[in-house]
């Protein structure tokens, strides 16, 4: 089968690679039909060392069961499933608790067992890591079904770490497509007005249609003082970083009340915390971390069937398995926001 690997910063490239075969009895395989690129995929693509052997990539994914392995009972052979971007035993006592992402015997696609962009994939604890999506595999939901594996199920872990409830002010900082999820996520748990930090037109214009009510385009100083005089406050009650960089986390800071709570998700690219007196003096809670998205998509999964929310607008473009080096290069450039694959 074909399938995408990594040899450096910058070297996608689709190779032919082994077919998948089950390996426990708690496998299955999977023919995906729909995957794409991350945002997090493009830190590798920055910044990877060059290896001789590529390694396999890509962690979001939706297909129809092929096989299965003997203790595999809840899914079968033609389920149309998603997977989420961290599979996880299920049964551990961080999975019983709800976050799957730190199961000691979960990790991510193309760790340790197949990446999501490729044709197929073994994918281990099948009857837990695995959602059942009572839908055809043509469904005009796919896209937005394809958000529960990773992005739209960041958005909402954002949110919740950011203790975003009914009636209160919410700022999110970054508008990848995590971040206008997370608008999307903070709209959906009742937030009354979101500030938008960013300055990509084409992606706020987005997030005021996900439910952002006011965008600040500025950044530093000036940015926060922007919000802070949008607002009429000192701040907001939950503020999401979605970047992952120190300035954005500082920006969040210095946007939240005190008392308030910041929510992290995007990737830390340093091992600090900025603006930690900041954080100290106004008493500022910060959460958030890998999202448990396999425990959470149960619970996003009836508005997408609904049609109550559509994250998958943000997917701008939709390519085929061969153009996967050419996706990840618009990306990059930002010329797409979010990239569709259909093997």
């Amino acid at each position: 089968m074909k399938a995408t690997l990594i040899y450096g910063a910058g070297d996608i490239r689709v190779e032919d690679v082994p077919d998948p075969k089950l390996e426990n009895p708690t496998d299955a395989i999977v023919r995906i039909t729909h995957s794409c690129i991350c945002g997090s995929d493009l830190w590798p693509y920055k910044s990877r060392e060059a290896t001789e052997q590529g390694g396999r990539i890509g962690h979001e994914f939706i297909g129809v069961v092929e096989e299965t392995g003997s203790d595999v009972g809840r899914v079968k052979q033609g389920d149309v499933v998603v997977a989420p971007f961290f599979y996880a035993d299920g049964t551990c006592e961080y999975c019983r608790a709800g976050l799957t992402s730190a199961c000691p015997n979960g990790s991510a696609w193309g760790a340790e067992t197949d990446g999501g962009q490729g044709e197929a994939a073994r994918v281990p604890f099948a009857d837990h890591s695995l959602m059942k999506l009572d839908v055809p595999v043509e469904s005009e939901l796919m896209p937005s079904l394809l958000t529960l594996s990773d992005v739209f199920g960041t958005g909402h872990h954002a949110a919740v770490s950011a203790r975003v409830e009914r009636g209160k002010d919410v700022v999110v900082v970054g508008d990848g497509a995590v971040g206008l999820l997370a608008v999307l996520a903070a709209k959906r748990l009742g937030a009354e007005r979101i500030v938008l930090m960013g300055h990509h037109k084409d992606r706020t214009d987005l997030g005021r249609e996900f439910g952002a009510t006011d965008v600040v385009a500025e950044r530093g100083e000036e940015g926060e003082q922007k919000v802070r005089d949008v607002l009429g406050t000192d701040g907001a009650h939950s503020t999401i970083e979605a970047v992952g960089y120190d300035q954005a986390l500082s920006t969040a800071l210095n946007v939240t009340k005190p008392g308030g709570y910041v929510g992290i998700v995007g990737v830390p690219q340093s091992g600090t915390i900025p603006n930690a007196g900041r954080k100290f003096g106004a008493n500022i809670t910060i959460a958030g971390g890998i999202a448990p998205t396999q425990a959470n998509m149960h619970e996003l999964l009836p508005d997408v069937m609904d049609g109550k929310v559509e994250p998958g607008k943000v997917f701008n473009r939709t390519i085929g398995l061969d153009e996967v080096p050419e996706g990840y290069r618009a990306m990059n450039d930002r010329e797409a926001l979010k990239v569709l694959v259909r093997p």
